[in-house]
C-alpha cells in the first residue's frame, strides 16, 4: 500500500559565546554520537552497569526471554500476496537459527497446519553485512512495498525491500523479483538506493517510482526534521541524477510525500505536506488505470487541487469515498450537522473536491467514554475498533458502490471483550480490497495470542481457529482488574493491574507502573511473555496507566496534555501512583515507573518533580527525550514541536518546566543557567533541597536516529558527576551500539536489554529470580 502514514517518533540557538554555552552545559560534548572519546565514555558506564547489575546473559531471565523470542510456537503474522486462491502467504521471522531473520512464504493450507512448510524467499543472515554505515554490523528488516498495477487477477512480481543497517530509521532500498526471488541489479534496470537515508519510495507504475530522500547526501532536500522535503519521479533504467522534481515542501515542514494507488477500480494520486505532526495539506488528482500506466507523473496533465479539509484532519480513501478523521469539531459547508472531534466522516471524493459536504455522513461519533481506536478495511467493509473506557468493541460498516451509501451491519463479533483482553482484525491479504476475509487476533495481558480466520460478511460471527500460542509464562493465580485513579485536577485516570489473586494489600508488593501519554497512542491490553517471565513470575505486579496525551478517549484526551499542558501527563501518573500506595497495593520503596521515548520524557519528569520523585523507589528510562531546550535541534526532534512546543520561541517558558535535564541541573542542583540574553547566570539555591533521585536505569542505542542518545548520555553524566552518590545513590546506564529507536536489532539484544531491565528492578525492589 502506497498511502500516507504518520512519521514518527530546535532552530538556531541564541547567539552566545561558545564558552558560555559550554559552561551552561558541560555535558554537551556527549552529543557527538560516534566520537571516540564519547564512545569510550559509553564503554565505561556500560561496564559500570554490568558490574552493578550483573551480566544478563548469565541469568535465568535472559535465557527465558530469549527462548520466548526465538520460540517456534509464536504465531507468524502472514499475509497473502496475490489476489487468487493460490496466492502465497508471506511472513518475516526471527529465531535462534535466523538471528537477523528470513522472509518466507507458504500456502494457506500449509499455514493452517501445526508445522507449515515454509520456503525461504530472502535470508538476511546470508547477506553481506553493511559496509557504509558507521557502527552497524547487521541488517534489520524494514519491510516491503509491492507493485500494484490495479488488476485483481495478476500477482505482484516486484517489491521494494527496505533494510536498515543496525536498526536505524535510515535505511537502504533494493528492488526484488518475487518470481525469481532475487534482487534486480541496477544494470538490469532494478531500483537501488544503497546509502542509508530516511527515504519514502513507492511504485507509481511498473517503470516509475515516487521518491523522496537525501538527494546528493548533503541534507539540502530534507526538512529540518530530517525527512524528505523534495519528491521526484524516477524512471526505470535511468540514473538517479536524472529523476525529475515533482513536488517540494517547506524546510520547516516535517516532510513532503507523494503517492498513488489503485483502490477498488479507482486510481488516486496525492501530494502531501506534513506541516506539523498533527497538521497537513493534501493535494489530489483522479487518474485512470490506463493513464497511470502510460503517463509518468511529470508528464501527467491532470492538475492537482488542494483538498478542502481542516489542516488537522487525516484523509484516507475507500473506492470513490473520502474517509476523514477529525481532530477538532468541524462545521462542514452545506451540511446542517456539526461533526464532533474524533468523528469519522465520509463523502465522495468528487463532492469533497467541489467542497460540497451536503451528503457527508459520520459513521462514527464519539460519546462519553467511547472513542475510535483504529479502522480495518476489506473489499466491501470498514471495521471500526471502538474503545469504551479502554475496552474494545467492533462495528462493521458496508459500502454500496451503486448507491454510494454506508450501512451498519448487526451481529457477529460485537460481544464485550473481557477486562484486560483485546481483539483486532486485519485483512489476510496485502491488498485489502481483494475479498472480505479477515484475520481475527485475540490476546490479553495474561491470555496468549490466538488467530482465527473470519469474514466481514457475517461480522465475524463464525470463525475458524487457526493457531494458538501456548502459555509462555505461568499465569496461574494471576488476575487483571481495571481501576481508576484521580489526577490532581480531579480527572479520573483508568489503569490496569496485573497481580496475584491471593496478594495481600500490605504495601509490600513490588509494582512496575508503565505509561506513555503522548502522540494519541493508546496502551491497550496485549500478551507480553517477556513481562510475564521477567517480572510477573517473580512475584511482581504490573500496572498500565492510560494517561492523558494518549488516544484512549480520542483526540480530546490527547489534546488535554499538549504543549503547555504537558504536566497533566505527569500529574496523571502521580495520581495513579498515589492510588496504588493509598490502596496498600504497594509503597514508595516498592514502586517503580518505566517508560520509553515519549514515555522516557515522562519518567525523566517523574524522577525530578518534587511529588513524582517522592513516590517512586526506582525507575527505568528508555530511549528518552530529556533536554527540551535542545531536542528540536537533534535528529527528528523538530517533527515533534506540534506535541511539545518550540523551545526557540516563547514556548520555552513552559517547556523549561517540562525539561528534566534543566529541572535537575538548574532547579535541583542550582547550576548556572544561560539566560534569554545569552549571559550565564549565577548558581542558585535548590528549589527542592530534600530531593533524592529514585534508583534509575537509563537505556538507549547508539544507532537511534530518531531520539538522540545525547539526551540519556547527558542526563546520566549530570547525575553521576554533579548530583553524585549522595543525591543519586544508584544510577545505571546501558547503551546498545545497535538497535535504532527500538533499542535492539535482534532477539539476543532484545533479551539482553529486557533481562537487564527486570534484573535491575528486581534488585532494587527486592524480588528473587524465579528458578526454572
Amino acid at each position: 500500500d502506497n498511502r500516507s502514514s504518520n512519521i514518527m517518533a530546535p532552530s538556531a540557538p541564541t547567539d552566545t559565546s561558545a564558552a558560555a554555552v559550554a559552561a551552561a552545559d558541560p555535558h554537551l560534548w556527549l552529543e557527538d554520537v560516534l566520537g571516540q572519546k564519547q564512545l569510550d565514555w559509553v564503554e565505561k558506564v556500560n561496564k559500570k552497569c554490568i558490574d552493578a547489575v550483573g551480566d544478563p546473559k548469565e541469568t535465568q531471565s535472559y535465557k527465558r526471554i530469549k527462548d520466548i523470542l526465538d520460540s517456534k510456537d509464536k504465531i507468524p503474522h502472514a499475509y497473502r500476496i496475490g489476489n487468487d486462491e493460490n496466492g502465497q502467504y508471506y511472513n518475516f521471522w526471527q529465531d535462534a537459527n535466523h538471528v537477523q531473520g528470513i522472509w518466507r512464504r507458504t500456502t494457506l493450507s500449509s499455514f493452517k497446519t501445526k508445522e507449515p512448510e515454509w520456503t525461504t524467499v530472502l535470508d538476511l543472515d546470508a547477506m553481506p553485512p553493511p559496509t557504509n554505515a558507521d557502527t552497524a554490523k547487521t541488517w534489520v528488516w524494514h519491510g516491503s512495498t509491492l507493485l500494484d498495477e490495479g488488476t485483481l487477477t495478476t500477482t505482484p512480481d516486484r517489491a521494494l525491500i527496505r533494510l536498515s543497517p543496525g536498526g536505524s530509521d535510515a535505511d537502504t532500498c533494493r528492488e526484488f523479483n518475487l518470481v525469481t526471488e532475487q534482487f534486480i541489479e541496477p544494470e538490469d534496470g532494478g531500483y537501488a538506493l544503497p546509502d542509508p537515508a530516511k527515504t519514502r519510495i513507492s511504485y507509481r507504475s511498473r517503470n516509475e517510482v515516487l521518491l523522496g530522500t537525501d538527494f546528493g547526501g548533503d541534507g539540502s532536500t530534507l526538512t529540518d526534521s530530517g525527512y524528505p522535503r523534495v519528491v521526484k519521479s524516477w524512471k526505470r533504467g535511468t540514473p538517479l541524477e536524472e529523476a525529475v522534481t515533482l513536488f517540494e515542501g517547506e524546510k520547516t515542514d516535517i516532510a513532503a510525500h507523494m503517492y498513488a494507488f489503485h483502490d477498488r477500480g479507482f486510481v488516486h494520486e496525492f501530494k502531501l505536506r506534513s506541516i506539523t505532526f498533527y497538521t497537513s495539506k493534501y493535494y489530489y488528482r483522479s487518474l485512470t488505470v490506463e493513464g497511470i500506466a502510460e503517463t509518468t507523473a511529470d508528464e501527467e496533465s491532470t492538475p492537482f487541487k488542494e483538498v478542502p479539509i481542516p489542516e488537522d484532519a487525516e484523509l484516507d480513501m475507500f473506492a470513490d469515498q473520502a474517509i476523514i478523521t477529525l481532530r477538532t469539531k468541524f462545521e462542514a459547508p452545506g451540511n446542517k450537522n456539526v461533526f464532533e472531534t474524533g468523528s469519522l466522516v465520509t463523502l465522495s471524493i468528487s463532492e469533497l473536491m467541489d467542497n460540497d459536504w451536503s451528503n457527508a455522513v459520520s459513521i462514527f461519533t464519539p460519546s462519553d467514554g467511547r472513542s475510535l481506536s483504529s479502522t480495518t478495511e476489506c473489499k466491501d467493509y470498514i471495521i471500526l475498533k471502538v474503545l469504551d473506557n479502554v475496552k474494545t468493541n467492533l462495528e462493521f460498516w458496508k459500502y454500496n458502490l451503486t448507491t454510494k451509501t454506508w450501512e451498519q451491519q448487526n451481529g457477529g463479533a460485537d460481544a464485550a471483550i473481557p477486562v484486560g483482553e483485546d481483539v483486532s482484525l486485519h485483512s489476510h491479504c496485502r491488498d485489502a480490497s481483494s475479498d472480505n476475509t479477515l484475520w481475527l487476533w485475540r490476546d490479553g495481558y495474561i491470555v496468549p495470542d490466538s488467530l482465527e480466520i473470519a469474514s466481514a460478511d457475517d461480522c465475524c460471527a463464525k470463525t475458524q481457529h487457526i493457531k494458538s500460542k501456548p502459555a509462555m509464562f505461568d499465569a496461574d493465580g494471576l488476575l487483571v482488574e481495571q481501576r481508576f485513579g484521580e489526577s490532581r485536577d480531579g480527572t479520573q485516570i483508568p489503569y490496569f493491574v496485573i497481580r496475584r489473586k491471593d496478594l495481600v494489600m500490605d504495601g509490600s508488593n513490588p509494582v512496575l507502573l508503565d505509561a506513555y501519554g503522548g502522540f494519541e497512542i493508546s496502551m491497550l491490553p496485549g500478551y507480553s511473555a517477556g513481562v510475564g517471565a521477567g517480572w510477573l513470575e517473580r512475584g511482581g505486579c504490573k500496572v498500565i496507566a492510560n494517561i492523558r496525551g494518549g488516544g484512549e478517549y480520542g483526540p480530546k484526551w490527547h489534546q488535554m496534555a499538549l504543549k503547555e499542558n504537558r504536566y497533566k501527563c505527569f500529574e496523571d501518573v502521580e495520581g495513579v501512583a498515589q492510588d496504588l500506595i493509598r490502596s496498600k497495593l504497594t509503597s514508595r520503596e516498592k514502586l517503580a515507573c518505566i517508560g520509553g521515548s515519549n514515555g522516557g520524557l515522562l519518567v525523566g519528569n517523574l524522577i525530578t518533580r518534587p511529588i513524582g520523585s517522592s513516590l517512586f523507589g526506582a525507575a527505568v528510562c528508555q530511549v528518552p527525550l530529556l533536554d527540551m531546550k535542545r531536542y528540536s535541534q537533534l535528529l527528528a526532534g523538530a517533527s515533534w514541536m506540534g506535541e511539545y512546543g518550540n523551545p526557540e520561541t516563547s514556548d520555552w517558558k513552559f517547556l523549561r518546566k517540562h525539561s528534566p535535564y534543566h529541572l535537575l541541573r538548574h532547579d535541583i542542583l542550582g547550576k548556572s543557567e544561560l539566560g534569554d540574553d545569552g549571559v550565564l547566570g549565577e548558581p542558585t539555591k535548590s528549589t527542592n533541597p530534600d530531593w533524592k533521585c529514585p534508583k534509575t536505569l537509563f537505556t538507549t542505542s547508539t544507532r537511534d536516529d530518531r531520539v538522540h542518545p545525547g539526551h540519556a548520555r547527558k542526563m546520566v553524566a549530570a547525575l553521576l558527576e554533579e548530583a553524585g552518590a549522595g543525591l543519586a545513590p544508584e544510577v545505571q546506564y546501558w547503551e546498545n551500539t545497535e538497535g535504532g529507536h527500538g533499542g535492539a536489532a535482534d532477539n539476543s539484544q532484545r533479551a539482553f536489554m529486557w533481562a537487564l531491565t527486570y534484573n535491575f528492578l528486581a534488585k532494587e525492589l527486592g524480588l528473587e529470580e524465579k528458578k526454572k
